[in-house]
């Protein structure tokens, strides 16, 4: 028996989860394109997303569907089935005595809250297209030119705020000729607009069963924007039955034991990004589960929400990036009770946005095998905005990070060969039919065949066992060649590196085309590179400079620098970065992705410092 082998016999088992079977049909076509399927059809579903609320209004009305903390001492405020959906038939009415014609979007600037998913459900309900707007564009952008863009793009009939005076500036910056504001606490001066509690008050008449009854699965459900590589936000159009479908497929390959907790999960993944609204939203909602909305981020500073959170709350289900999980695994390694709750019920950990370091991983495993004996899954999945948003998962008790799984029922995956990789083209009902106002951009959307062109790149685990899984390997367009005429795939390298100086390191940019080495514009994990150097409290610029930090770093990337073979995957030279990616600058896709090419063009003065003939002090030169 192989070491590795006997290694996995002595761990602990998984906790048990009744996966979906990988009967995946490979056809492998003379020019060397891979399509994948699987066999077993795609289970029913309902026409659009509101039929499930009105389901369980009937069937649980007392059940809580969304808790939210506030108030002066942060209690839990909880909104049941039954009592949301009399909010929201209230609201569908009083947009629909609007005389708002169909098809005019809802806009809503602020972020996730309780009054956001009933306005969101209302606006479907009354055949009007929900648009989440990233409140980054409202509250973190200096010039809103974002905002104006998609504002025009998609001339919004209603603007909803949570609070008037924090999107002021915002709102001044629109022309709201013809447009009605909702604010939910406090009104803006300047600016007209209706209260939430009064559009909530509206006497419901026939009208709104009867918009619900002409919703069809071609009704436009949400707009969701993205930037990905292109600047300016395109609008992406959500189907009902795209949503409803994807929920289906994210359902049936990872179903919840019907006898065990309600499907109870807490998250702050914003609801304007598809991860949120639709992977998060949609299943607990499909699902007649309690949503708790945390006000937490993996962040300094903010993630004491969090914790606190889920000292109350114990998921089934549970999601976060890997600096969050960084975060939860050093705060569960002081905190017996906290890895109690938080393991309590939980089926499964699912993360996204970049690879899980493997040393992250075999700490939550042993945090897990301490407190159950059990180990915990971690599950991922792969898609974008435009695929509703998830197409392929790890629907398997996988030992492995770094995949994206294997193709959902209803899905076609075609692999086109690339180099040494594929570049991986999605089709299937979970598909937009295109980007809101914009018919030429939609007609680059897709192939020959009809597959949307996603641009991301794969390889197989094993070329001659696809059941074993696809890797993901970077975006298509982010490879490029050394001056020696050796290519480096960036997507791969990225990964590796961040994996080798982690928990340091949170994030990169890899710089070299046209040069003779590859270099690394790396950005901090705040909160463990404050453990390293011992001070809570220490800034960015702080710690990007104390020579602790620089020697994990460089210690990290010299070992993978030993491990590799060839220039390829050498990192010659890294450089810490104090500025976080930048909204503004694009610098972040709609998946969480660190745009390359806009991230290196935006720093190119410390792109020049790091290839310096004589690099300077804060150049990390490695060997």
């Amino acid at each position: 028996m192989s070491g590795n082998a006997a290694e996995v016999l002595t761990k602990p088992g998984f906790r048990k989860i009744e996966w979906l079977k990988r009967d995946i049909d490979v056809e492998r076509r003379p020019d060397g394109v891979v399509v994948l399927k699987s066999r077993i059809p795609l289970q029913a579903y309902e026409t659009h997303i509101p039929a499930s609320l009105a389901k369980w209004a009937k069937q649980a009305p007392d059940r809580t569907w969304l808790a939210q903390r506030g108030g002066t001492e942060r209690q839990w405020r909880k909104v049941s089935y039954g009592e949301a959906k009399g909010t929201v038939d209230a609201l569908t009415q009083g947009l629909l005595n609007l005389g708002i014609a169909d098809g005019r979007p809802v806009a809503i600037l602020s972020g996730n809250s309780i009054e956001h998913a009933l306005m969101t459900q209302a606006a479907m309900q009354a055949r009007l297209p929900a648009a989440p707007v990233s409140p980054a564009y409202s509250l973190m952008s200096q010039d809103h030119l974002k905002l104006k863009y998609l504002f025009n793009l998609i001339k919004p009939a209603v603007v909803m705020v949570q609070d008037g005076p924090t999107f002021e500036k915002a709102l001044k910056a629109l022309d709201l000729a013809g447009v009605t504001v909702v604010h939910v606490v406090r009104p803006c001066d300047g600016i007209e607009s209706v209260s939430f509690a009064d559009l909530a008050g509206t006497s419901v008449t026939n009208a709104v069963e009867e918009s619900i009854a002409k919703i069809t699965p071609d009704s436009v459900g949400k707009l969701l924007f993205t930037s990905g590589s292109t600047g300016m936000p395109k609008a992406v159009i959500n189907t009902q039955e795209m949503m409803c479908a994807n929920a289906a497929m994210m359902m049936q390959v990872r179903p919840r034991d019907p006898n065990g907790p309600i499907a109870t999960m807490l998250d702050w993944m914003p609801w304007n990004h598809t991860m949120g609204g639709n992977a998060a939203f949609h299943p607990i909602l499909v699902d007649g589960g309690t949503l708790y909305i945390d006000d937490g981020r993996p962040m300094p500073g903010l993630f004491e929400e969090t914790l606190k959170n889920l000292r109350d709350v114990s998921p089934t289900y549970y999601a976060n990036v890997p600096a969050g999980y960084a975060a939860l695994a050093a705060a569960m390694e002081k905190d017996d009770a906290l890895c109690r709750s938080f393991f309590k019920n939980l089926s499964i950990m699912a993360y996204g946005g970049a690879r899980l370091p493997d040393d992250l991983y075999d700490r939550m495993q042993a945090l897990a095998v301490k407190t159950t004996g059990e180990r915990i899954v971690f599950y991922t999945g792969w898609g974008s905005t435009e695929t509703a948003p998830t197409a392929t998962g790890t629907y398997w008790d996988t030992e492995r990070v770094g995949l994206i799984g294997l193709p959902f029922p209803g899905v076609e995956l075609k692999l086109v060969p690339c180099g040494s990789k594929y570049e991986l083209r999605l089709r299937g009902i979970n598909v937009t039919p295109g980007y809101f106002g914009q018919p030429e951009l939609t007609k680059k959307m897709f192939d020959e065949e009809g597959f949307y062109c996603i641009g991301d790149a794969g390889v197989f685990v094993d070329d001659s066992d696809p059941l074993q899984g696809i890797i993901f390997a970077g975006r298509v367009v982010e490879d490029f060649k050394l001056t020696t005429g050796t290519f480096v795939h960036v997507g791969s390298l990225r990964t590796d590196a961040i994996a080798a100086a982690t928990p340091a390191v949170h994030d990169a940019l890899v710089a070299g085309q046209d040069r003779e080495f590859v270099g690394l514009l790396a950005w901090p994990n705040l909160h463990a590179c404050r453990q390293i150097v011992g001070n809570a409290d220490a800034t960015f610029e702080e710690v990007i400079k104390h020579p602790d930090v620089i020697a994990c770093v460089k210690r990290g990337l010299e070992a993978h620098n030993t491990a590799c073979k060839g220039s390829s995957m050498r990192v010659a030279r890294a450089m810490l970065m104090a500025e976080p990616p930048s909204i503004d600058g694009n610098e972040l896709t709609d998946k969480g992705y660190i745009n390359q090419r806009a991230g290196l063009e935006r720093r190119a003065a410390l792109v020049e410092k790091l290839y310096a003939d004589r690099p300077g002090e804060d150049v990390i030169v490695l060997n």
